[in-house]
């Protein structure tokens, strides 16, 4: 049987907003055996109200946290990426349960770096972080609270990776695209939508997550984001030289 590949699996917590959330994360990632953890930091840690909620124990995982200023900084070398939400609507359509999405994983995370991706305690993913995940993935509830405390969350996501199996797969899966690659397409690909009037001008961002969406299903490897940003090349020139 097959599991997830935790070494290949970070769990990335943007903005927290209690450093004490941060060391009883950690905590419960070490539980599943995760021991990879990135922040995005609106300040610097308290790196001792982290030590003290983690406890000595999961200390080990609290020297490991890699600390990044800015979101994209700290995605772009991945090549898939799951967002939490527990909002969901039109421009947030969660695609899975914590197990679907850890069933989902196995084979991806054979090959792939994977960064689970926790918002902040209060308001959550906004829609323009969303738009940098290939998935969504809301933790079920009973419905009159919906939010849970991030630690709780992430002990949720890590216990149904930890717990996933499957046969393994019937053929050999290449990396992806990193993210980073993934957002100068999409940013080619905005400019030449813009330049034929293939999307709305005024709000440009909203018209390219039906694009993101769409070509997330795919799960592109590098060679064909190439070919796309290639073929945006191409038509660029025809374009510019056809006036």
């Amino acid at each position: 049987m097959l599991s997830v590949n935790r070494e290949n699996i970070t769990i990335v917590m943007h903005h927290p907003k209690h450093h004490g959330n941060i060391g009883s994360a950690a905590r419960a990632a070490l539980n599943m055996g995760f021991h990879n953890i990135i922040v995005t930091r609106r300040e610097e840690p308290d790196m001792e109200a982290i030590r003290r909620m983690a406890t000595h124990l999961a200390g080990g995982n609290v020297e490991r946290i890699r600390f990044f200023d800015g979101l994209q900084e700290a995605l772009a070398d991945f090549q898939y990426i799951v967002g939490t939400t527990s909002r969901i609507g039109k421009a947030r359509q969660a695609q899975a349960g914590p197990r679907d999405m850890a069933r989902d994983l196995i084979d991806i995370s054979q090959k792939n770096r994977v960064a689970v991706l926790f918002g902040p305690e209060d308001f959550g993913l906004a829609n323009d972080e969303l738009k940098l995940c290939h998935a969504l993935v809301e933790i079920p509830t009973a419905g009159e609270l919906k939010s849970l405390n991030l630690s709780h969350a992430v002990m949720v996501i890590c216990y149904e990776l930890f717990m996933a199996r499957s046969d393994p797969p019937p053929r050999f899966t290449p990396k992806l695209a990193r993210e980073s690659e993934l957002e100068g397409m999409y940013g080619q690909l905005q400019e030449l939508f813009l330049k034929i009037h293939f999307i709305n001008q005024q709000n440009p961002e909203y018209w390219m997550l039906n694009v993101r969406r769409f070509l997330s299903r795919v799960k592109l490897y590098s060679r064909e984001v190439r070919l796309i940003r290639g073929l945006c090349r191409q038509l660029e020139w025809y374009v510019q030289n056809r006036r």
